[in-house]
C-alpha cells in the first residue's frame, strides 16, 4: 500500500477557486482503480494550507493516477493558486492487525 500526504499551501485570494478546481480530481480519482482513499484536510493550526490524504493499492495505481488527464490537468493549473511548492511525502504502509 501507497500512502501519499501532499502538502498544500494556497493564496489566501484564490481558496475558493481552488477549492472549486479540485473536486473533479477528487471525484474522479476516488473511482480510479487501485484508489483505496483520496481525501483534502484542511489544517486546523495554519491558515490556507490544506493536505491531500492518499492512498493506493500498489505503485502501478499510483503511476496509472499521476499520467492520468484529471491529475495532469490540475498540476498544470495548480501553480496560480498555491503561495508554495507542493510538499509531496510518499510511504509505504500495510494495515495493522489486531
Amino acid at each position: 500500500m501507497i500512502i501519499i500526504h501532499a502538502g498544500l499551501t494556497v493564496n489566501p485570494e484564490k481558496q475558493e477557486a481552488f477549492l472549486k478546481e479540485l473536486q473533479p480530481l477528487i471525484e474522479a480519482s476516488r473511482k480510479e482503480s487501485g484508489n483505496i482513499s483520496y481525501d483534502l484536510k484542511k489544517d486546523t493550526e495554519k491558515e490556507n494550507v490544506f493536505t491531500m490524504v492518499e492512498v493506493w493499492q500498489d505503485a502501478a495505481a499510483v503511476a496509472s493516477h499521476n499520467a492520468s488527464e484529471h491529475f495532469t490537468s490540475f498540476v498544470a493549473k495548480a501553480k496560480e493558486f498555491l503561495a508554495a511548492p507542493l510538499d509531496v511525502k510518499a510511504y509505504e504502509g500495510q494495515p495493522l492487525k489486531h
